[in-house]
């Protein structure tokens, strides 16, 4: 064979051996991946009560996974901030997700109330205009003042999600006087109108937090939060409540029960 040809099958065996290579690697990181979901799941389902997972052996033989494969997945987990590595004890759960349903029409405190106590922290409060998506979205002429309400709501103490709150000021104002530091909204709105909520018209991202709100919660810059975002109606359909509420992933857990109609 002359000494080229040589060289381009040479060169050719080696780009199939790296080939090769980088599908192995990626099938190893889509079963480590897999793994990492179904242990989070078991994490946040209380499915290791001890709050200490399987030894590494246990783990391999329980989910059919090579002992690199698991340990990847804790790798995943542990970049997460859900678990970490002791000496001596092993890897052991180090964070608390909390669950927030979304098939219900209710107020933060209300669904968290088996958890802990909420409470709220009002940084600011007072009427604004009403920017033109907000006006649109609340069904008022623009530059309609509307009540601005921003708050830190904490679960156990610990920072859980930073909400901005748009409320017609004809309902807002007697707001004003209301315990917001230790109610729902939604309770105060029920009980300022007389008339009980109706429905939600809602969406759910995820955005990287600004250097504002990782501050205030305390959050990596940078990091993925949560976004809801969330208009509320009264029974009889007049929009009342636009939120903007950003939720520290880490520490949340949104869950519903969906059915399929034809």
């Amino acid at each position: 064979m002359p000494p080229t040809e040589r060289i381009r099958d040479h060169a050719g065996q080696g780009a199939t051996t790296v080939a090769a290579h980088r599908a192995r690697r990626r099938l190893r990181a889509d079963r480590a991946r897999r793994l990492a979901d179904l242990l989070r799941h078991q994490i946040l389902a209380g499915g290791f009560p001890t709050g200490i997972l399987p030894h590494e052996s246990t783990l391999s033989g329980d989910y059919g996974a090579s002992r690199n494969t698991v340990r990847e997945a804790l790798d995943l987990l542990r970049a997460e901030g859900l678990v970490e590595r002791r000496p001596g004890v092993g890897t052991v759960v180090v964070a608390r997700k909390y669950p927030h349903g979304l098939d219900r029409l209710m107020g933060l405190a209300e669904t968290l109330h088996e958890h802990g106590r909420v409470t709220n922290e009002v940084r600011t409060m007072g009427p604004v205009a009403a920017p033109l998506p907000v006006a649109d979205r609340l069904r008022l002429p623009a530059g309609t003042d509307v009540l601005c309400i921003e708050r830190l709501r904490r679960l156990g103490g610990l920072p859980l999600s930073l909400d901005l709150t748009y409320i017609p000021l004809d309902i807002g104002t007697a707001l004003l006087d209301c315990d917001l530091e230790n109610t729902d909204v939604f309770r105060l709105l029920e009980a300022v109108t007389g008339r009980p909520l109706g429905h939600a018209e809602m969406t759910l991202e995820a955005v990287n937090a600004d250097a504002h709100s990782a501050a205030v919660l305390q959050a990596p810059r940078g990091a993925a939060v949560l976004m809801l975002e969330r208009l509320t109606h009264l029974a009889d359909g007049r929009p009342v409540d636009l939120e903007f509420i950003r939720f520290r992933g880490d520490r949340i857990t949104m869950s519903g029960l969906l059915h399929r109609s034809l």
